[in-house]
């Protein structure tokens, strides 16, 4: 783990004190918890999309070199 400090408004922190004693937790864990759920639940940015797009790109071997124009013509074919 990495050690980091950040701060909080007065509000803030005793709402998360009080949610931390309710749980029986350190106020670290209540936020790494928080933390976590906001990068699970957020939407990736564009960027990210394309980054993960090219990690595949070209990836695969296909038999045919015009696939990219000839698509809906090939998926046809193996769907018949």
């Amino acid at each position: 783990m990495i050690r980091t400090q950040i701060q909080f408004e007065e509000e803030q922190y005793q709402k998360i004190k009080e949610l931390a004693n309710q749980q029986k937790v350190s106020i670290a864990a209540v936020v790494r918890r928080a933390v976590e759920q906001l990068l699970m639940t957020r939407k990736p940015g564009r960027s990210s999309l394309y980054r993960e797009a090219l990690k595949i790109s070209g990836k695969y071997k296909a038999d045919h070199n015009d696939i990219s124009t000839s698509h809906d013509k090939y998926l046809e074919e193996a769907y018949l």
